[in-house]
């Protein structure tokens, strides 16, 4: 039994910490909970009293996840993630989809944004990649804050006709939109995620962090790295610490992608 209620009213039976991080952990430590799962991160663990021994260098961050249940004597019957959506959601993308004359054959989907800028390809590289692939595609581009959105305006005003933007909605609306696209070319953020639960193809583009530990979950995924490069996972996430300028994502060349991506598109939907 779990009783979730505010987060100041203290009445748990069980708290489960899957961030273990400095907040988090001296949340945990001073509720009433009787149960307190956290991960053995130094003098964190103090506020757990069933203290999870982290793997978060060994395995995707999903089993990391499902670790805490192990912790609880749990037994896991499937790791696959799910993402719901319902009729009312699919059927917004349906009328989106019909009103811009778009199709689930036709349309590639391109998320530039994300909260780390180490992680995010230039938006010139994906303006080049939206030409090369709009003589046979359209390309809907996806944003979630609004810096993302003016991003994704410019990127679609460079592309030109073949190119249009998702409008202002939620995460199942989004969910949605992203179910009916042919494929998605992303950087390594929550949207990539959430297309891979819908088992939408993804062709995620990686560079700082570690595909295998933090990638698309599942078969049905590209990743694009530029494989010249000995530094790839180094999990600096911060520009300035970075010494070689970003290359992972600056020099990854955009006429590589758009070859892996030509053979990808045609594989079967799993």
């Amino acid at each position: 039994r779990c009783l979730i209620k505010n987060i100041h009213d203290q009445d748990y039976d069980l708290i489960i910490d899957l961030f273990s991080n400095p907040r988090t952990a001296v949340i945990v430590f001073n509720s009433e909970a009787k149960y307190k799962v956290g991960y053995k991160f130094g003098w964190r663990q103090l506020a757990y009293n069933i203290k999870v021994k982290p793997r978060g260098n060994e395995v995707h961050n999903i089993e990391f996840n499902l670790d805490s249940l192990r912790a609880l004597g749990l037994e896991i019957t499937g790791s696959k993630p799910i993402f719901v959506l319902n009729k009312v959601h699919r059927e917004f993308a349906e009328s989106f989809f019909n009103e811009n004359g778009l199709n689930e054959n036709n349309t590639i989907g391109f998320n530039p944004g994300g909260t780390w800028p180490t992680k995010v390809w230039p938006a010139d590289s994906f303006i080049e990649l939206g030409k090369m692939l709009s003589k046979e595609y359209r390309i809907l581009l996806f944003w979630g804050y609004e810096k993302e959105k003016t991003e994704a305006e410019t990127i679609r005003d460079a592309i030109g006709g073949n190119a249009l933007i998702i409008p202002k909605v939620n995460l199942k609306y989004l969910g949605a939109l992203l179910e009916k696209c042919r494929l998605l070319v992303t950087n390594d953020t929550g949207p990539m995620h959430i297309a891979s639960a819908l088992g939408v193809r993804v062709a995620a583009i990686f560079g700082p962090t570690n595909p295998a530990l933090q990638g698309p979950f599942g078969g049905n995924s590209l990743v694009l790295k530029n494989d010249s490069l000995e530094c790839l996972g180094c999990n600096l996430t911060q520009i300035e610490k970075c010494p070689y300028g970003l290359k992972c994502m600056r020099e990854l060349k955009v006429e590589t992608v758009c070859a892996k991506l030509k053979e990808f598109i045609d594989l079967p939907k799993l």
